[in-house]
């Protein structure tokens, strides 16, 4: 029996409450969710973290078009087997 996924604002609040992922914020307006720590490495010792990003469409459109811009949002799909 195949159980039906849920709908993205379930997935989305299952993960926040199990700490798998933050809320949606912005990088343009909000700038990148770091820790005082990431933010002193980066500082200090050029050591700045990987800040996986999962970005949200709008529209089938907007993916297109992102996809047409930004070749790793396509080669990092293909590489995860998505």
């Amino acid at each position: 029996m195949t159980v039906p996924a849920p709908d993205f604002d379930t997935w989305l609040k299952q993960g926040y409450e199990a700490g798998y992922v933050g809320p949606a914020v912005c990088e343009t307006h909000d700038g990148l969710p770091t820790s005082a720590t990431e933010d002193t490495d980066a500082e200090t010792d050029g050591e700045y973290p990987c800040i996986h990003i999962l970005r949200l469409y709008e529209s089938a459109e907007q993916k297109t078009a992102v996809e047409e811009n930004h070749s790793p949002s396509v080669w990092r799909a293909s590489n995860a087997g998505l």
